[in-house]
């Protein structure tokens, strides 16, 4: 016979959690914050609050705006967020403070506090879950709720930045078989950098772009061709379709200007690799800790957006096959020819050399990334000359 305290316990937390959900879909911004505390006090898991990364991935920002901002690199919560794991520790009242990151697969986007006084299986099985639904909540209210916008922004951004930052996809995307995650500076001025990645059933699609100048028209350009291209993805045209659509939109809405750009297309059961590459630096892999820079190294591509008279050849598509383990990494000018006061550029070699480190660290994919934008922002003393933006995929299928 079961315990009838058992059914009641079960029936509150289902009728707690049905409560949530209700209000998580109509409540306004202002209003989600009192849901949330009613069903972390029915449950018994004391108060919550929710903090969200800032853009540029060094604070961590509170939703309450009565809450103090954290320091991604040495806070506890930090600690959650850079790891991806949960950590408890004792407050100064006898209480637990309990933080879990908040994540949307392999997108990090921020972490949750819960204060409360003890904290069993049951209760942290409830926590976890209730991550998991707020990270789904924010995720799928961000791009109309602008308060999530003001609150992660430190400071005004540009209004190519807006337009450009409007058509990019989350930072990170992952499944079982292959992580794909991006970062690009300067965060509130950028010009005509860009990345895209997404899945279409078992291929994985990623786009870095680097467009000519640093406007408006800079941002426009990297726009239409990231438009382009996902239409064409959208319709399913093979990569040379793509490219040749991008290639079009560019010629007929923005003639007097052209850009950079690497096309891929992973199909992540296999590791077989094809790609594009238009004018654009050569991607590198890192392969079991060492850096293959002319591993995807081939004829050069003109760049996108040409007229038909100066690019009529057909666009070339290249093909090899990945290792287990190997990271592909794309990126733009600003990425190595940052300077510090000296001149002295931040390179290749040092480049490779960061994400080896930090991956022989153990970091997660997300976090080599954000240590390494920090690191060349920290080498120019966070003045870039260029736009710098890093796409790294890392393919890593299960055993046989």
């Amino acid at each position: 016979m079961v315990d009838a305290s058992v059914l009641t316990s079960a029936e509150t937390a289902e009728q707690s959690l049905d409560e949530l959900l209700r209000a998580a879909h109509e409540a306004s911004p202002a209003e989600l914050s009192g849901a949330l505390d009613r069903y972390t006090a029915a449950m018994h898991m004391g108060h919550a609050v929710v903090f969200l990364i800032d853009l540029q991935q060094r604070l961590l920002i509170p939703l309450d705006e009565d809450v103090s901002r954290l320091n991604l690199d040495d806070s506890l919560a930090g600690f959650a967020y850079r790891t991806s794991t949960v950590r408890v520790k004792e407050d100064n009242r006898g209480g637990l403070d309990v933080w879990l990151p908040l994540m949307n697969g392999a997108e990090r986007l921020g972490v949750l506090q819960l204060r409360m006084d003890s904290l069993d299986a049951l209760t942290l099985w409830r926590c976890r879950t209730l991550a998991s639904l707020l990270s789904l909540v924010i995720t799928s209210k961000r791009t109309s709720i602008d308060s999530f916008a003001r609150r992660t922004r430190t400071r005004s951004m540009e209004l190519p930045t807006e337009m450009v930052r409007a058509f990019l996809p989350p930072r990170s995307i992952g499944t079982g078989r292959v992580i794909s995650t991006a970062v690009l500076e300067p965060a509130y001025e950028l010009g005509g950098d860009a990345f895209d990645h997404s899945f279409t059933e078992d291929i994985l699609h990623a786009t870095i772009l680097d467009a000519m100048g640093h406007d408006l028209a800079s941002g426009l350009t990297t726009s239409v061709a990231m438009a382009g291209s996902r239409n064409a993805r959208r319709i399913g045209a093979d990569l040379a379709e793509l490219v040749t659509t991008v290639d079009e939109a560019l010629n007929k809405w923005l003639p007097d200007q052209f850009c950079t750009g690497v096309f891929l297309r992973l199909h992540m059961p296999s590791g077989a690799l094809r790609w594009s590459n238009c004018g654009h630096p050569t991607p590198l892999v890192i392969r079991r800790r060492r850096l293959l820079d002319k591993e995807l190294e081939r004829a050069s591509e003109p760049p996108l957006g040409l007229p038909p008279r100066l690019s009529a050849a057909p666009r070339r598509i290249h093909e090899t096959a990945l290792e287990p383990g190997d990271r592909i990494l794309l990126y733009t000018d600003g990425v190595v020819e940052s300077r510090d006061e000296g001149g002295e550029q931040f390179g290749l070699e040092r480049f490779a050399d960061h994400i080896i480190r930090s991956m022989a660290a153990g970091e997660n994919a997300p976090e080599v990334l954000r240590l390494l934008i920090h690191a060349i922002l920290d080498h120019g003393h966070s003045r870039l000359s260029d736009d710098a933006t890093i796409l790294m995929i890392e393919w890593r299928p299960p055993d046989p």
